[in-house]
């Protein structure tokens, strides 16, 4: 796996946003069936509309065993392992709590294919591998992986972006996010949030406010689309489609693996050639 692309992962700052930057009135469609299912009209759907759902991608039982492997990584079982981040807020306390309560309190566990098999099999996924593969024209290769958590009343906002702002790659290479859900994503516990077609209209200049994010005020809210999922649902999105997620407002947590996908044959680029494109160093502008 190659992770050398992957930049500027900073931690989410804890600072209110405005509440009108997720709307809940849009729900994204799925299809149904599985990987099988997936045909030419979708693949053409995901280049129109820079995203595609697949409601029952993974089976209960796939689920359970990422759930498994996730758990055993978050709880020491794997002592080679160290690539795990707690909620900015929960931090100072984590020393101080039992396995089932410090596991809350964690918003991310990266770099996990290497270490964790039951996790591994989902990024590898032939069917998962053969819906890139259509969507990319080229081999698929992943080099990012990360399992995403929201904890109960905790878990944080993740500010509109879009992933390629965060890799060294070439404009123009097609990035392909794959996010999948192991818990119930739904608009309470801070689902996805994508706009559809953003992709289209090209790079987006990034400001370091309380992310890595889009500034506030460019981002088209008015087409907000939320992607809630049932256990297993995957969501596929384009690495130039503006997506987001709220805070989780329940007490419901929610837990999800991302995965990043490149064309084989895609080339690295300087982190000073991205930022020319995504950076707001000498754009003369303001978020």
């Amino acid at each position: 796996m190659n992770t050398s692309t992957t930049t500027e992962h900073t931690d989410v700052i804890q600072i209110p946003y405005p509440q009108e930057l997720y709307r809940f009135d849009t729900a994204a469609k799925g299809i149904s069936g599985g990987f099988p299912a997936v045909t030419e009209a979708d693949i053409e759907y995901f280049h129109r509309h820079g995203y595609l759902v697949i409601n029952d991608a993974f089976s209960t039982t796939e689920v359970e065993e990422a759930l498994a492997g996730m758990t055993h990584l978050m709880d020491g079982k794997c002592p080679d392992f160290r690539a795990i981040q707690f909620e900015p807020k929960l931090v100072k306390q984590k020393d101080e709590m039992e396995s089932e309560e410090r596991r809350k309190a964690i918003r991310k566990v990266f770099n996990y294919v290497d270490h964790e098999p039951r996790m591994n099999a989902m990024a590898i996924h032939s069917g998962l591998l053969g819906v890139l593969e259509q969507i990319m024209g080229d081999t698929p290769e992943l080099f990012q992986d990360m399992a995403l958590l929201k904890p109960p009343r905790h878990g944080s906002e993740k500010p509109w972006h879009q992933d390629c702002a965060y890799f060294n790659l070439p404009e123009g290479t097609t990035v392909v996010g794959v996010w999948i859900a192991l818990d119930e994503a739904t608009p309470e516990n801070g689902c996805m949030h994508i706009i559809p077609g953003s992709h289209i209209e090209g790079p987006m200049i990034h400001f370091k406010r309380r992310d890595w994010q889009i500034c506030d005020t460019d981002v088209p809210v008015a087409r907000d689309t939320m992607v809630p999922l049932k256990p297993g649902g995957c969501l596929f999105w384009h690495g130039l489609t503006h997506h987001g997620s709220p805070v989780n407002q329940s007490d419901q947590g929610r837990r999800a693996l991302q995965l990043h996908y490149k064309p084989e044959s895609a080339v690295e680029i300087t982190t000073q050639e991205r930022m020319d494109v995504y950076g707001s160093e000498g754009k003369d502008v303001d978020c």
